[in-house]
């Protein structure tokens, strides 16, 4: 049986576009806009119809950059497949890419059929795949080109965390070449891990192991030198390059020169860069340790740089870098020895709500909302125009989202499973109000009524924002 919805008197905005207009959406698929109260509209007729007056209809989010149940530091990132995809609906996010890990020794089709066991059956929203490449050798390579085939069309690499993720120059090379030939894009943790290990280790000599030396070993031109580094390696290569979790202000400057030059080098930010700062992460009592992820946050004067490369199109996409830990009893792992405090901050429900806040704030335009938070990111990695837009043909992946609503951020009120908010008391203009993930209503005004299961796997094209 054909289901058909429709949107009414909603302002339907996307990258490109901001007009008054009703959306016709027949089994989960968007078939028509035309504008309000014209003939075309008003002959409309289906089962269901939602009033968005007064409200934004606006593409679900696509989150390009998550960490369900990674494991990490000897524990796990507190949110399931089941719990991160709820908590992203919730925040008006109906696409997540999350990271499947080859572990060193193992072929990379291990990893993802481990990380595809994980998901199955227990996503609320639909969902894709990036492969961390831990191992690079002849084999690896090999599946690299199958993995294209099949919709797995990036790969990430770690300048830092030697003897975890580590990549070095020439395995890096190696990938990027690879990718160059088979379509792929290379996605990169951009850290001199191995001068960072070197601080880390003559910190903890000198006393000091509060959090807030997570952030001051972590320096922001090792950020700029491994970028710089990764950025030539692309170029040798003839690849393109995607700069992940880009915190600092020296390596946006890296990025920028590169795409003047005409280079495909693309970045993101996340959330917690524009909006927090290594005063957060120099908070007494241990409090700071909520804050540790890696790139870690930067003092404040680097957000500007942040925002404009976001106007500037020098940076890209805002992901979340969604990677959970709890306070009690795995943030704790690493009180007495920053080290070994598990590396991640939850946000995958607040980035829309936060990006929104800046337009409100003057940083960024309605449609740049749009842009870096749902177009760039479904563009960037094979899913567009099925993800990313409202348009005749793309899932019907839609969010009512309120302007007006005021809300304050809190533990007590979010739906990822973890002990603390990151943005604790944070008052913000802009609620999302209903949610829907092909056609279905995953949130029904401020209520969940979605289901694990019903999103699906999602394979990808290769990038379509090169040059």
């Amino acid at each position: 049986m054909s289901s058909r919805t429709v949107i009414r008197n909603g302002l339907v905005i996307t990258a490109s576009d901001e007009i008054h207009a009703d959306v016709l959406i027949e089994d989960g698929r968007v078939v028509a806009l035309a504008a309000t109260g014209t003939p075309a509209a008003e002959s409309w007729t289906a089962e269901k119809t939602i009033d968005a007056t007064g409200k934004y209809v606006i593409p679900g989010g696509v989150d390009a950059h998550t960490h369900m149940e990674l494991p990490f530091g000897g524990t796990f990132a507190s949110d399931t497949f089941e719990t991160g995809t709820r908590a992203a609906a919730w925040g008006g996010t109906t696409t997540i890419v999350d990271f499947a890990v080859q572990s060193v020794g193992r072929s990379l089709r291990e990893g993802l059929d481990a990380w595809n066991a994980k998901a199955d059956g227990n996503c609320a929203i639909d969902y894709a795949f990036h492969m961390i490449v831990s191992d690079v050798n002849q084999e690896t390579l090999k599946e690299m080109d199958l993995l294209v085939q099949e919709g797995v069309t990036s790969f990430k690499q770690f300048m830092a965390y030697p003897g975890v993720f580590y990549s070095d120059d020439g395995q890096i090379l190696r990938a990027m070449q690879r990718s160059a030939e088979n379509g792929g894009l290379i996605m990169m943790h951009a850290e001199n891990g191995i001068a960072i290990d070197v601080l880390v280790e003559q910190a903890l000599a000198r006393g000091e192991t509060d959090p807030r030396f997570h952030g001051e070993v972590r320096k922001a031109l090792l950020e700029a030198e491994a970028t710089h580094r990764a950025i030539k390696l692309a170029q040798v290569a003839g690849a393109p390059l995607y700069v992940v979790h880009v915190s600092a202000q020296e390596a946006v400057a890296e990025i920028a020169r590169a795409r003047d030059e005409g280079l495909n080098v693309f970045g993101e930010t996340c959330p917690q860069y524009l909006f927090l700062s290594t005063d957060n992460l120099a908070e007494p009592d241990f409090e700071g340790s909520k804050y540790v992820c890696s790139t870690p946050l930067r003092p404040k004067e680097h957000q500007a740089a942040l925002w404009r490369g976001l106007r500037t199109n020098d940076l890209q996409v805002v992901s979340t870098d969604h990677c959970p830990f709890c306070f009690v009893g795995q943030k704790e792992l690493g009180r007495g020895d920053f080290s070994k405090i598990p590396n991640g901050l939850p946000g995958v429900e607040n980035r829309m709500d936060l990006l929104h806040q800046a337009v409100v704030d003057g940083h960024i335009s309605r449609r740049c909302w749009i842009e870096i938070a749902c177009a760039t990111p479904a563009r960037m990695f094979g899913l567009y125009p099925k993800k990313g837009t409202i348009a005749p043909g793309a899932d019907a992946d839609i969010v009512i989202y309120d302007p007006h609503a005021e809300q304050v951020m809190s533990v007590e009120t979010h739906h990822m499973n973890v002990d603390y908010s990151a943005y604790e008391g944070k008052r913000v203009t802009g609620q999302v109000e209903t949610v829907l993930s092909r056609g279905e209503p995953v949130i029904t005004e401020r209520e969940f009524t979605g289901r694990a299961g019903h999103g699906v796997y999602t394979p990808r094209s290769t990038c379509q924002y090169l040059l």
